[in-house]
């Protein structure tokens, strides 16, 4: 199933996403299940499932504005220097990573699938990173590798939109410049993972303005899917909706000589072939 959020008349509501439009969730099963968050914690699949078997579309995509797909998600996890070749972009002779590099995202830094993310008036550095999502389904801690599967309800995909500059203000952490307001973005939905099996191998690509500047394969990873998820739950409790962005290839605007800092106006597309395109424009903070 193809899972997400969505503003209808500027009222929130979730669904899934069928050939023609979506099937609302909201109604059918929002006494039970009132955001894609509380299904997913509560096992709903079944009655989600269950809700929209053999129901025409209630209104078309065009119709909606995509949201994140998981409203106010309590951890949102973002790994860095993850894909084989990315270590050595950074050009300092380092030996490859023992360990993955982690930051946090608010909520509030990511947009919808169609909505606009913002270049901050404050830099001109705005930056692309695409990105596979694991959404933990299954609450966890100290979760072993054999198990790690067991705890993905599902995935989609990320612009992990980074503002470079911003990114090393302080001496050991890059949190400034990957939170600008609405500087990233999120979705178009979550594909389950009864429908797409997060073992994959999946791949992964980035293209600006219709160019491609990413391009890889889960296969490719330093710390597969189930290492990330056995190494976070080690230090924290993983809960239903939380988020893992497993990290981006080469490619990255500010690798190349010059950089190529998003503009607005550009289009960022996101794909993987299971879960579809995210795609974006960029606009100018006001």
């Amino acid at each position: 199933m193809r899972l997400l959020s969505y503003l209808a008349s500027g009222k929130p509501g979730y669904g899934v996403a069928v050939d023609g439009g979506i099937v609302d969730l909201t109604r059918r099963i929002g006494a039970q299940f009132p955001d894609l968050r509380s299904l997913v914690a509560g096992d709903g699949l079944d009655a989600a499932r269950n809700a929209c078997a053999g129901q025409t579309p209630d209104c078309a995509l065009n119709d909606v504005v995509l949201m994140p797909p998981i409203p106010a998600p309590e951890k949102i996890w973002c790994i860095g220097v993850n894909y084989k070749d990315r270590n050595a972009e950074y050009k300092d002779n380092s030996d490859l990573p023992k360990y993955p590099s982690l930051f946090v995202r608010n909520p509030s830094s990511l947009v919808g699938s169609g909505q606009g993310i913002e270049k901050p008036k404050i830099s001109e550095q705005l930056d692309y990173e695409g990105e596979l999502v694991i959404v933990i389904g299954k609450e966890g801690r100290h979760i072993p590798r054999e198990r790690a599967f067991e705890h993905i309800f599902g995935m989609t995909l990320c612009n992990e939109g980074s503002v470079r500059d911003w990114l090393h203000h302080g001496k050991f952490n890059v949190t400034q410049g990957k939170n600008f307001d609405r500087s990233g973005s999120i979705g178009p939905w979550i594909v389950t993972s009864d429908e797409l099996d997060p073992r994959g191998p999946h791949d992964i690509l980035t293209r600006v303005n219709g160019e491609m500047r990413q391009q890889d394969s889960t296969e490719r990873l330093m710390f597969p899917f189930d290492f990330l998820i056995a190494y976070l739950s080690t230090f924290a409790t993983l809960r239903p909706g939380d988020m893992i962005a497993t990290g981006t290839p080469t490619g990255a605007g500010a690798r190349f000589d010059p950089p190529r800092w998003l503009k607005p106006g550009d289009v960022v597309e996101v794909e993987s072939t299971g879960i579809g395109v995210l795609r974006n424009t960029v606009v100018a903070e006001k």
